[in-house]
């Protein structure tokens, strides 16, 4: 398919619809962390992923030599996507899915803060300061006005999310500025599974027992997130910034917390409370200005 100058209706459909599946997936995890220890979990997904990226890549006759130079930044994005996962998944272990949604798609928010400092031509316009602003008082509200949390809502399992959201943001920071940034996004990817998989499950020991009375739907569930999640829903983003722009691909992000909180609410009968919605829309506002692309003269 050719390079599209803005979104169309493959385009608006195939990124809600990758939205979705984001917002499902901590559904997923939140379940099978039920069975399976959140670290161990963790662990065992980027190493069925790495395997699953390293023969699509070989399949597709894509070269997956290192490029020189290219190793300790590798090994950084790794380690930090092994940070993000502990992060996110221990997270789910401890508070509702619906927090976790509204705090860790903050992302862009970090993200944009970081790159103004390191990635030249990224600096923080009046807009975009804005946008950042109020995002972060969506997430002051969240963390702090706690009357309707509800049972499963804990602090801990809240900060867990906000570091997940920022570690998130440090793994793209590494893509677009160390010398990952001249490799194909499939080589990213397989770095950051590759090198996450011996640290998370070497780091699994520390987090208790690896099984937790495991079923058939949790090992299924293992499943999905190995071929679904990091595998085929990454690959099939990382295909649709090759058609659509950047800026207009990240302004769909703001529907992944949408997404989150609804699934949460109608899948495990999560309670959302007024504080949270408060800090939901204000978060999406956040998102929505920061991602705005800048008028042109």
């Amino acid at each position: 398919m050719d390079r599209k100058p803005q979104i169309d209706a493959f385009g608006a459909i195939s990124l809600t619809g990758f939205a979705l599946l984001l917002a499902f997936n901590q559904v997923m995890i939140k379940q099978v962390n039920e069975g399976l220890q959140p670290v161990f979990f963790a662990g065992l997904r980027s190493l069925g992923g790495a395997l699953v990226i390293f023969a699509w890549m070989k399949y597709r006759g894509l070269s997956v030599a290192i490029k020189p130079g290219t190793i300790p930044a590798g090994l950084l994005i790794g380690v930090v996507f092994a940070a993000e996962f502990i992060c996110l998944f221990w997270a789910l272990d401890l508070t509702s899915v619906i927090r976790t949604s509204v705090i860790f798609y903050t992302m862009p928010m970090w993200l944009a803060f970081g790159a103004h400092f390191l990635i030249p031509g990224e600096r923080l316009t009046p807009l975009k300061s804005t946008g950042l602003f109020i995002a972060f008082v969506g997430v002051v509200i969240a963390l702090t006005l706690r009357n309707d949390a509800g049972a499963e809502a804990s602090l801990l399992g809240d900060f867990l999310a906000l570091l997940g959201a920022i570690t998130w943001a440090a793994i793209a920071l590494c893509a677009r500025a160390t010398s990952l940034k001249d490799v194909r996004p499939e080589m990213q990817l397989l770095w950051q599974l590759s090198v996450s998989a011996p640290v998370l499950l070497l780091a699994a020991f520390f987090f208790g027992p690896f099984l937790r009375e495991p079923e058939l739907i949790h090992w299924i569930g293992l499943g999905a997130q190995i071929l679904i999640i990091v595998s085929a829903g990454f690959l099939f983003w990382l295909w649709l910034l090759t058609i659509y722009p950047a800026g207009s691909v990240a302004a769909f992000s703001f529907l992944s917390p949408v997404f989150g909180v609804a699934l949460g609410w109608l899948l495990l009968d999560e309670p959302v409370g007024l504080s949270l919605l408060a800090a939901l829309v204000l978060v999406c506002l956040g998102l929505i200005l920061i991602n705005r692309p800048a008028r042109r003269g």
